[in-house]
C-alpha cells in the first residue's frame, strides 16, 4: 500500500515561491497518477494540478494557478513536486496531495476519485 507524505509548506510574502513534496512509501508508486488539491477555511477543496501524462495543458492545472504552478514527478525519488511561483495572498490553502490509478482530463480534478491521501501541508502567503 503507498503512502503519501507532504512537505514544504510554510508563510511566505505574495510574489514568493515555495516547492511542495509529495513523498511516497510503498510499492506501485509509478503506476499511480497523483494529483494536489487544496483547500482554504471555510471554503471547499479544490483542484490544482495533476501529473496524469492523458491530461493535456488545457487540464493539467486549474486556471487559478495556470502559468504560476507547475508539477513534476521524479520517480527515482518516488516524489510529486509542486512548485509555486507568484504566490498570492488566495493561495493560502491546505495543500494535499493525493493518488489514483487512472484518470484523464478534467477527470483528475475530481478528488472524490482518489482513493490515497496525505495528511496535508499548511501554506500561508501574507500580503
Amino acid at each position: 500500500q503507498v503512502q503519501l507524505v507532504e512537505s514544504g509548506g510554510g508563510l511566505v510574502q505574495a510574489g514568493g515561491s515555495l516547492r511542495l513534496s509529495c513523498a511516497a512509501s510503498g510499492r506501485g508508486f509509478t503506476s499511480y497518477v497523483v494529483g494536489w488539491f487544496r483547500q482554504a477555511p471555510g471554503k471547499e477543496r479544490e483542484f490544482v494540478a495533476t501529473d496524469s501524462i492523458w491530461s493535456g495543458s488545457s487540464t493539467r492545472y486549474a486556471d487559478a494557478v495556470k502559468g504560476r504552478f507547475t508539477i513534476s514527478r521524479d520517480n527515482a525519488k518516488s516524489a510529486v513536486y509542486l512548485q509555486m511561483n507568484s504566490l498570492k495572498p488566495e493561495d493560502t490553502a491546505v495543500y494535499s496531495c493525493a493518488a489514483i490509478n487512472y484518470c484523464s482530463g478534467s477527470g483528475c480534478h475530481d478528488g472524490a476519485k482518489y482513493h490515497l491521501w496525505g495528511q496535508g501541508t499548511q501554506v500561508t502567503v501574507s500580503s
